[in-house]
């Protein structure tokens, strides 16, 4: 799209046009206001999001998380599933955020590019705000920033801001976990959004079967609906981890009291086969394999041995697989994480 208004606009002429930011709203308004409940008030296109609280919380607890999708974008670019790369930004910011039992009130998005390109713009936005729709969560606002010269030709960026809320008796935060605890895995649709730096280099040595490309191009789960339903069931979690960037090995420490470990089981579930290609054709050892990727866990909930069942026949009825994949022991050593 041209600046019909005035050819000769020196903004224009210097890369930026604005009248493609004006258009772009009107191409995504109905997708975001969709989204909207009613404590949003007034509507997209003002300075700032206005949000009113109506939880009936006691102690209400704001949580907020910023997360980016990192170079998947650029595979998604290239493969032409950027319609799916929306839910992977708003999936990287709430799990993070359901970690602590927190309920996502509203998302706000940064689309930064060297060309604001409407179509694939817009096909982006529309993404975060239908995966802002699956986790009844509104799309309050963003900022689409045009920047020649500072982005190379056909690349953009993408960044995402949620803020939720939790009651401040029912934060999950790792100080309940103790020894024997059991560690359930939840499984990922894929890689999610992290490793792809890695995940890159291997594909441009190697050409993939169709069905694992597929699998590293899957958007990441959204795991809000079924902690929710954990924290309202009052299934007895001491401690959620969402397995991103650092893998299975580097991120379950991060709620574990420091006078604990955590016991891997190898042997409690079977690297999915694009991770398993992944590991072939990169040459990548079991550890570094669990320090960089989720290999198929994308969340891990620590909590008593009593609780295993209800909480494996509440992600079923989400759809998710679980597996048993270690338990908390005594930290004796220098490690924070022991494999088996």
């Amino acid at each position: 799209m041209t600046n019909k208004s005035n050819p000769n606009d020196p903004y224009a002429k210097a890369g930026v046009n604005i009248d493609d930011g004006n258009a772009l709203i009107k191409l995504i308004k109905s997708s975001v206001n969709a989204t909207h409940n009613k404590s949003v008030l007034g509507g997209i296109g003002g300075f700032a999001g206005l949000y009113e609280l109506n939880h009936q919380l006691k102690k209400p607890i704001l949580v907020a998380c910023t997360d980016g999708v990192g170079t998947k974008v650029s595979l998604s670019k290239k493969y032409s599933t950027l319609g799916s790369v929306g839910q992977d930004l708003v999936a990287m910011c709430v799990n993070d955020m359901v970690s602590c039992g927190a309920t996502p009130l509203f998302f706000l998005d940064y689309f930064a590019s060297s060309k604001l390109e409407l179509k694939e713009t817009a096909t982006i936005i529309k993404g975060i705000a239908k995966a802002c729709k699956k986790t009844n969560m509104a799309l309050l606002g963003g900022e689409t920033a045009e920047m020649p010269g500072h982005y190379t030709k056909g690349n953009f960026d993408l960044a995402g801001f949620a803020v939720g809320v939790v009651e401040k008796s029912k934060i999950i935060c790792g100080k309940k976990i103790k020894t024997n605890h059991v560690i359930l895995g939840i499984e990922s649709s894929g890689p999610h959004s992290n490793g792809y730096s890695l995940i890159r280099k291997i594909l441009s040595r190697h050409k993939p079967p169709s069905s694992v490309l597929k699998k590293l191009l899957k958007p990441t789960h959204l795991y809000t609906s079924l902690v929710n339903d954990v924290v309202k069931k009052n299934i007895k979690v001491s401690g959620i981890a969402n397995i991103t960037g650092g893998g299975i090995t580097e991120n379950i420490p991060r709620i574990i009291p420091k006078h604990l470990a955590a016991n891997i089981d190898l042997n409690g579930w079977k690297f999915p086969k694009a991770f398993q290609w992944l590991q072939e054709k990169g040459k990548i050892s079991n550890e570094d394999m669990l320090r960089i990727f989720n290999c198929g866990i994308g969340l891990a909930i620590i909590l008593p041995l009593s609780e295993v069942k209800p909480l494996k026949n509440l992600a079923s009825k989400y759809k998710f697989k679980t597996h048993r994949i270690g338990k908390i022991v005594n930290r004796t050593q220098g490690e924070l994480t022991y494999l088996n």
